[in-house]
Order: C-alpha cells, then sequence, then structure tokens
C-alpha cells in the first residue's frame, strides 16, 4: 500500500480515532499523541491492513487498547481534566453559565460510568457508530451492547434528575 493509498483509507476516520481517544484519555493533548502514535502503527503495519474487513473498527479498536494501556500505566497520573470545548453564543451570561455546568455534569456523569458504558456511549451518542459497529470493536453481541447503553443512558438521567431536583421535594 503506497502513500496515496494509505491516506485515503485511513484519513476520513481521523476525527473520529481522536474523539474516542479524547473521551478516554481526557486530555487534548494525550489524545493527539494516541491519534499521532495509532496513525504511526497503521503506517507501520499498512502491508497488513488489506487482511481486515473493517480498516476503521480496527484502528477504533487499537485506539480503545492504547488509550487503556495509557490510562494505566504511571503517566495517566498526569492526565488534566479540561472541558472547554463548549462554546454558545447569543444568550445571556446566566444561561451560558447554566449550559456550561449542564455540559460539565453530564461529562462527569459519563466519567463516572463503568468503562465499557462509557466507551459505548461515545461510539454510539457522540461517534454515531451503528450497533454492529460496536459490536464488533468491542467484541460484544449487538444486543448486548443495546443494553449497556439503554442502562448508562438511564444512570445519566437518574443521576441528571437527581442533580436537578435537590431540595426541590
Amino acid at each position: 500500500m503506497d502513500q496515496s493509498a494509505f491516506l485515503k483509507t485511513v484519513m476520513p476516520f481521523k476525527d473520529k480515532v481522536f474523539r474516542v481517544a479524547k473521551r478516554l484519555l481526557v486530555s487534548t493533548e494525550e489524545a493527539e499523541d494516541a491519534t499521532q502514535e495509532l496513525y504511526f502503527k497503521l503506517w507501520k503495519n499498512r502491508s497488513k491492513l488489506k487482511d481486515y474487513n473493517s480498516i476503521e473498527a480496527f484502528a477504533m479498536t487499537m485506539t480503545k487498547n492504547y488509550c487503556f494501556d495509557r490510562l494505566k500505566s504511571k503517566q495517566a497520573s498526569n492526565l488534566s481534566l479540561v472541558h472547554s470545548n463548549y462554546k454558545e453564543g447569543g444568550t445571556s451570561l446566566q444561561k451560558r453559565v447554566e449550559l456550561n455546568d449542564s455540559v460539565s455534569l453530564v461529562h462527569k456523569l459519563i466519567e463516572n460510568l463503568p468503562e465499557q458504558q462509557k466507551l459505548i456511549i461515545q461510539l454510539r451518542d457522540i461517534e454515531e457508530y451503528e450497533f454492529d459497529e460496536i459490536a464488533e470493536m468491542l467484541n460484544m453481541q449487538p444486543t448486548a451492547v443495546r443494553v449497556s447503553l439503554s442502562r448508562a443512558r438511564k444512570t445519566i438521567k437518574e443521576q441528571l434528575i437527581k442533580q436537578h431536583n435537590y431540595g426541590i421535594s
């Protein structure tokens, strides 16, 4: 596989790889490093890529495994939590503060989910993968993916309701 074919094959899902890495590692810098490392590994093994049915699914699995390895390493204690991605214009300061708080709360609730549910929410709700694709990436049955996603969403919903109703009842 030459450079041109490689780029045509793997570049379309570069942003998805980055977003999954960012969801798992939280730090933008760490996610950029993970994405770069993944693409380096893909380039190094480009001759073997034709053996895979879905290079994208393979790349996402590699990303997930790399991120989990990074989180388990000693360097993981250096990762920082920064959420400055959410911006909205044209609303009052009060409304923007409330929206930022809600977004931060959802991010925190997602971070508190078990790793598998966190990853499934990222892949389905943010990356918009199909259940079959997620099942293939995570080595699960599609029904197990649906159940896990449903439980994750239910947990987040219950925690949001609990937070918003605090002090009312």
